[in-house]
C-alpha cells in the first residue's frame, strides 16, 4: 500500500470522497459491493486502490491466456479511462494490465494475454469475441467489477454480461457500480453478489447549486443557430455539447465548423482511432468544443469544462444530472445551458421534477419566437427520418409481400376451370364458336356499362375521361397482376410521405 499512497499524493488526493470512505474498508475485508454512485465520485479509485494492494500482497502467479482481476465497462472511453487509472495508482508496482475493446484490431489484445495479466479492462461484446477464440480465460479470476451496470443495461449489454458472470469462478470477489437502480440491475446484483455491502452516493447537491442553469425556448431548426452564437457571444473556453443522435451531433459539429467553431465529435459510428485523437485534442484545448452522445461520453473526464450545453432534452431525466455533472468540478463554478422545443417539453418537466425547482428561462435572445425555413439538407434529414419510422414500423409485422407477389386474391387470378388462352376454342368465321359457350367463365359485366363490339375500339379508354381530350403520358405498363386499369384509383399520400410533411411542421414550427 505505500505505493499506492506515493502515487496518490502524485495524483494530488488529499482526502477521500464519500464512497472511497464507505467502500474501500470493506473491499480491502474481501467482501462483495454493490455501489450506487454518480460519474465523478471518485468511484474508480474506490475499487482500483483495493485491487492493487489485493493483487500486490498475494501475488498469485500469472498463467498464459487468463487475468487475476477483471474489469468490466459499457464503453471503450470509459474502459481506456479505467486503465490509465490503474496504471497511474499502480505506477510503483509491476503489475501487468491489458484493455480490450471493440474498434480496433484484436492481435495487440491477443499478444497482451498470452503471457497473462494481473488487470484486465474490457467492454463486453470484444472479451466474449477473445473467449470465443481462445485468447483468453476467466478461470483465475479472483475480483471481478461491474463498472455502470445500468449503462449497460440500456446498450442491451445485460445477456453479455450473464455470460461473462457464468465463465467466472465461483470463488471470487464482486463488484457491481451503477448510477442508477432498475430492478433488472436489483436482480442482477442478488444473483450475482454473496452477502454484499451496499453503498449508496446521492448526487451532491453543492455541485448543482455551483452550476448556473439556463433555459432557452428555441424551435428544432433554429437550435444549431443559437448555439453558435451563445458560443461566440459567452466567451466559452471549454464546452461540452449534448446530441441525442448521432446524426444530429455530426449536424452540429458541422455547423460549428463552418461558422469558424474548432470542434470535434465521438459517438459510436465514430472509429476508435478518431475518438482518441479528438479526446486528445479537446484535453489539450485544441478544440475547445466537443459534440457527444450521452453514451460516447461516458467516463469522459475533463477538468475545466466552462459550459455544458443540453442540445436536445435528454430523454431520462437522470441523464441531465449526468450532463451537467461534467462541469463546476472540484469545486469550481459552471454552466448548463439547455435548449427546448415545443416536442421537449415533457422532457424538461420530468428534468425540473427531479430537481425539485424549475430551470430560468432566458426569454430575450435573437431566435426567440423565430420559425425557421427549411434548408435543403433539413428536408433531405425530414426524408431520410420518415423513411427510418416507415421501416421500423414494418419491421416484424408481417407487412408487405414477397418480391414478385400480387396483390390480388388468387382467386381473382385465375378462375378454378380456367384453361390457358392458348386451349381455348377458336371463333368461327361467322362470329360463332365451335361449340356453345361456357357462361360460367365469362367475365362478370354486371354494373359495368354495355359496349358495341362492333364498334372501334378506344386503344386507351379512361374512365370518366373525354375520349377526344388529350391524355397525359403514361408511366411504364403496369405488373400483369396490377388492379383492372378501369378501377378507380385513390391518389391517398403515402405514410413516408405523410411523415415528410409531419417532420417539416416540426421543424418550421407549423401544425398542419
Amino acid at each position: 500500500m505505500p505505493a499506492c499512497l506515493e502515487a496518490l499524493r502524485h495524483e494530488g488526493y488529499a482526502k477521500p470522497t464519500p464512497i472511497q470512505s464507505a467502500s474501500i474498508p470493506s473491499l480491502i475485508a474481501g467482501r462483495d459491493l454493490l455501489g450506487c454512485a454518480q460519474t465523478g465520485t471518485g468511484k474508480t479509485a474506490a475499487f482500483a486502490l483495493p485491487t492493487i494492494q489485493r493483487l500486490t500482497t498475494i501475488q498469485n502467479k500469472r498463467q498464459p491466456r487468463k487475468a487475476r482481476s477483471l474489469i468490466v465497462a459499457p464503453t471503450r472511453e470509459l474502459a481506456i479511462q479505467i486503465d490509465v487509472s490503474f496504471g497511474a495508482y499502480g505506477r510503483k508496482t509491476e503489475l501487468r494490465r491489458a484493455c480490450v475493446y471493440g474498434g480496433v484490431g484484436k492481435v495487440p489484445q491477443i499478444k497482451a494475454m498470452e503471457r497473462g495479466v494481473d488487470v484486465l479492462v474490457a467492454t463486453p461484446g470484444r472479451l466474449l469475441d477473445l473467449i470465443g477464440e481462445g485468447a483468453i480465460d476467466l478461470s483465475a479470476v479472483e475480483i471481478v467489477v461491474f463498472d455502470e451496470a445500468d449503462r449497460m443495461l440500456d446498450m442491451g449489454f445485460i445477456h453479455d454480461v450473464r455470460k461473462i458472470i457464468a465463465l467466472l469462478p465461483k470463488k471470487r470477489q464482486t463488484l457491481l457500480f451503477s448510477a442508477t437502480m432498475p430492478s433488472e440491475i436489483e436482480s442482477l446484483a442478488r444473483s450475482l453478489l454473496d452477502d454484499p455491502v451496499r453503498v449508496d452516493i446521492e448526487p451532491e447537491k453543492p455541485t448543482i447549486e455551483l452550476i448556473s442553469q439556463s433555459l432557452y425556448y428555441v424551435e428544432k431548426g433554429c437550435k444549431r443557430d443559437l448555439l453558435v452564437h451563445l458560443i461566440k457571444e459567452l466567451g466559452v473556453t471549454r464546452a461540452v455539447v449534448f446530441s441525442r443522435t448521432k446524426h444530429g451531433a455530426d449536424r452540429i459539429a458541422k455547423t460549428l465548423h463552418a461558422a469558424g467553431i474548432p470542434s470535434g465529435v465521438i459517438h459510436a459510428n465514430k472509429g476508435q482511432g478518431n475518438r482518441t485523437k479528438t479526446m486528445e485534442a479537446f484535453r489539450a484545448g485544441e478544440t475547445p468544443v466537443l459534440v457527444a452522445t450521452d453514451l460516447a461520453a461516458r467516463g469522459i473526464d475533463v477538468d475545466d469544462i466552462s459550459h455544458v450545453f443540453n442540445f436536445d432534452m435528454p430523454t431520462e431525466p437522470e441523464t441531465y444530472v449526468h450532463r451537467i455533472g461534467r462541469t463546476a468540478r472540484a469545486g469550481a463554478s459552471g454552466n448548463a445551458i439547455s435548449f427546448c422545443d415545443t416536442e421537449e417539453k415533457r422532457l424538461l418537466k420530468q428534468v425540473e421534477r427531479l430537481l425539485g425547482t424549475t430551470i430560468p428561462v432566458i426569454k430575450q435572445h435573437p431566435y426567440a419566437g423565430v420559425r425557421p425555413i427549411p434548408t435543403e439538407e433539413d428536408l433531405r434529414d425530414a426524408m431520410f427520418d420518415a423513411r427510418s419510422k416507415e421501416r421500423m414500423r414494418g419491421r416484424g409485422q408481417g407487412r408487405g409481400r414477397p418480391s414478385g407477389a400480387s396483390s390480388r386474391p388468387a382467386a381473382a387470378r385465375t378462375a378454378p376451370g380456367d384453361a390457358p388462352r392458348s386451349a381455348r376454342p377458336p371463333v368461327s368465321s361467322q362470329g360463332g364458336s365451335s361449340r356453345a359457350p361456357d357462361r360460367s367463365r365469362a367475365p362478370d359485366t354486371r354494373g359495368r356499362p354495355t359496349s358495341d363490339r362492333t364498334a372501334p375500339r378506344n386503344p386507351a379508354p379512361s374512365a370518366g375521361r373525354d375520349s377526344c381530350s388529350p391524355r397525359p403520358a403514361r408511366p411504364a405498363a403496369p405488373h400483369r397482376d396490377a388492379p383492372h386499369r378501369d378501377a378507380p384509383r385513390h391518389e391517398t399520400p403515402s405514410r413516408s410521405a405523410r411523415d415528410v410533411r409531419s417532420v417539416i411542421d416540426e421543424i418550421t414550427g407549423r401544425r398542419s
